[in-house]
C-alpha cells in the first residue's frame, strides 16, 4: 500500500482541580457510543485497549453487570504484575457505567468511577468522573503518572474501534 494511513488520536480534556476529591476527563471517540460501551464491557475487547502497551492484560474477573466484579492484571516483560479490581454497582447499556476502581499495590483506596457514554451523531462523548476518598488519594493517582496511562489506553481504544467499525 502506497497511501499512508493518517489517524487522529483522540484528545482528552482533564479537570484536576486543586483541593478537590475528583477527576473528570472528556473525550471524543469517532464511534457510535453502542461500540464504545461494547469495547468496555467485552472482556476480550477490553483486554485489547487497557493500560499502556508495555503491559499484557491479564482478564481474572469481568462480570460486566450490577453486582458484578472485574479483577484484571498488567504483566510486565519482566514477569512484574500490577493488580486492579472493582465492582460494578450500575450497568446501563450503552448509557453508563459506576464502578469501583482500586490497585492492588495501594490496598483500601478506592475510587467511584462512573463513565457516561453520549451518542454525537456517529461519534461518542465519553466522560469519566472519578471521585476518590481524598484529596491525597486523588493527588496520588495523578502523580502516579494516571494521565499518561489513560491517554495511552484511549489512543489504544481508538484503534480498537477503527478495527471494529472496519469488521476486523
Amino acid at each position: 500500500m502506497s497511501t499512508k494511513e493518517t489517524r487522529t488520536m483522540p484528545k482528552t480534556e482533564y479537570v484536576i482541580e486543586p483541593g478537590k476529591q475528583e477527576i473528570i476527563s472528556t473525550t471524543i471517540l469517532d464511534a457510535p457510543r453502542e461500540l464504545v460501551f461494547k469495547a468496555y464491557t467485552d472482556p476480550k475487547l477490553f483486554a485489547q485497549w487497557w493500560g499502556p502497551r508495555r503491559y499484557e492484560i491479564k482478564i481474572d474477573k469481568f462480570d460486566s453487570r450490577p453486582g458484578g466484579s472485574w479483577r484484571v492484571e498488567h504483566v510486565a516483560a519482566d514477569g512484574g504484575r500490577h493488580g486492579f479490581r472493582g465492582v460494578n454497582h450500575d450497568v446501563v447499556a450503552p448509557e453508563r457505567i459506576v464502578s469501583t476502581f482500586e490497585y492492588e499495590g495501594v490496598p483500601g483506596h478506592v475510587a467511584l468511577q462512573t463513565a457516561t457514554f453520549e451518542p454525537l451523531g456517529n461519534k461518542t462523548k465519553l466522560v469519566a468522573h472519578q471521585v476518590f476518598q481524598s484529596v491525597m488519594d486523588r493527588d496520588g493517582m495523578v502523580a502516579s503518572g494516571m494521565e499518561s496511562g489513560a491517554n495511552e489506553s484511549l489512543e489504544r481504544l481508538a484503534e480498537l474501534l477503527e478495527r471494529m467499525k472496519a469488521g476486523k
